[in-house]
């Protein structure tokens, strides 16, 4: 599997949670030339703006390790793009899905980082 495949197949994993927690899934990959946003769900009234981390092994690190205060910045920026493109006039939240393994598990999820 090429990286993209992977990083792919995890943030599938990712949906498929969300989806088994309640959320409808709005967006997955969701791209400007500026910014992307893994996956976009909604429960409720709150919008969900996930980041999935993928990591085979934490030798190196957890994924969410990897949530720098660079990339939540710009994890923000994109939240307020899709926000603003999509009229968004209610709650919503930054989430953290991490997926580890090679059999591609749920191992953490932080929501609200804002």
């Amino acid at each position: 599997m090429t990286t993209t495949e992977i990083g792919r197949k995890a943030e599938t994993v990712a949906a498929e949670f969300l989806k088994q927690k309640g959320c409808a899934v709005l967006d997955m990959n969701w791209r400007t030339r500026a910014c992307e946003i893994d996956v976009v769900a909604q429960k409720a009234k709150v919008v969900y703006l996930c980041e999935v981390k993928y990591r085979a092994t934490d030798k190196q690190g957890t994924g969410v390790d990897y949530i720098t205060p660079k990339k939540l910045q710009q994890m923000r920026f994109a939240a307020e793009m899709w926000v603003s493109q999509h009229n968004w006039q209610g709650e919503y939240q930054l989430c953290v899905i991490e997926v580890s393994g090679l059999d591609f598990r749920i191992t953490n999820v932080i929501k609200d980082l804002s």
